[in-house]
């Protein structure tokens, strides 16, 4: 890495590094650094890189990869330490991160958490580049008390709260190539913690408003999705809020209503595609799921996933 700690986040724009590694041995170092995980590559070359810093309590990965999905399944979960939280910090490119029913989309200088505990899924964009720091579970959940940890939500990189987290795990990185003690380390962690507190804590979903109205808005859209007729009006008005209420229920999980549901339509159209029985027209199959032309299918599609829809089905029935 080239930068230092008051590089802006906008100059994190060096190549990846010299060390790149084929797509088995960088998968390796994902396992060995930061546990079990299991990796698809979704384009035809694979161009990625992994250092892995340590500074006694402070263990953390700088990860550069080109088009992959990186993911942890129940299996995996179950061959690995658990006992941990991941922070991550989208240096360069973008990522899609999925937990549970949380999504969100990283930019540049965003940040997120993830819990190692849990299946969890991360879609790497062109030449993306992320730190991960991990985050031991019992100091989390110490410093969070009786508060439960919102995963796979955007901590946007234009927040005060994003900004200063940003150069803590930037300066993390730094110190931890030159040697981190033991109570270093652990005031690193606490703070960084103690910093994202107010962005990561939820309340008991039966007291958090927002947090009800979000789940029920997201049982709403599942029930409707093939449904032409469904809008933000139809949402809202079917769960009791304004329209606007409604927006900022989503804004709060770093979400837009009409990207949310473009993607879960997205999401099930490739898990269609990857089903071995699955016969449809790729044409038939986007109308069938509120896309009204192939074209616009297929683009938003190649978006979220990397390639278009007939090589997407080919990749996954078809592995070479």
């Amino acid at each position: 890495m080239k930068y230092s700690v008051n590089t802006p986040l906008a100059l994190v724009d060096s190549p990846f590094q010299d060390q790149r590694v084929g797509f088995d041995e960088w998968l390796a170092r994902i396992n060995k650094a930061c546990g079990a995980f299991s990796a698809t590559m979704l384009g035809d070359t694979f161009i990625g890189a992994l250092d892995d810093y340590q500074g006694s309590a402070v263990r953390l990965s700088v990860v550069d990869a080109i088009q992959t999905r990186l993911y942890r399944t129940q299996k995996d979960v179950g061959r690995s330490d658990d006992q941990k939280y991941f922070a991550i910090l989208q240096l360069r490119g973008q990522a899609a991160v999925e937990q549970g029913d949380q999504r969100a989309r990283l930019d540049r200088g965003d940040l997120t958490i993830l819990d190692a505990a849990r299946p969890c899924s991360a879609l790497l964009g062109d030449q993306s580049r992320q730190i991960s720091l991990i985050l031991p579970r019992q100091m989390v959940e110490r410093n969070m008390h009786q508060t439960r940890v919102a995963c796979a939500q955007r901590l946007p990189a234009t927040s005060p709260l994003g900004i200063i987290a940003g150069r803590l795990m930037l300066a993390a990185s730094q110190q931890s190539k030159k040697g981190l003690g033991q109570q270093e380390s652990e005031a690193i962690l606490d703070a960084l913690i103690t910093l994202l507190k107010p962005a990561i804590g939820l309340a008991d979903a039966q007291d958090d408003t927002h947090e009800r109205m979000f789940r029920k808005a997201c049982e709403f859209i599942e029930l409707h999705l093939a449904s032409e007729d469904l809008s933000p009006e139809w949402i809202a008005q079917s769960i009791g809020v304004s329209v606007r209420g409604l927006y900022r229920v989503f804004s709060r999980q770093g979400l837009v209503v009409a990207q949310y549901i473009k993607h879960r339509r997205l999401d099930l159209c490739a898990e269609a595609l990857r089903h071995p029985s699955g016969s449809e027209k790729l044409s038939s199959l986007g109308y069938s799921w509120g896309f009204a032309d192939s074209s616009h299918f297929s683009s938003a599609f190649k978006t979220r996933f990397g390639m278009p829809p007939g090589e997407y089905r080919r990749r996954y029935l078809h592995p070479t």
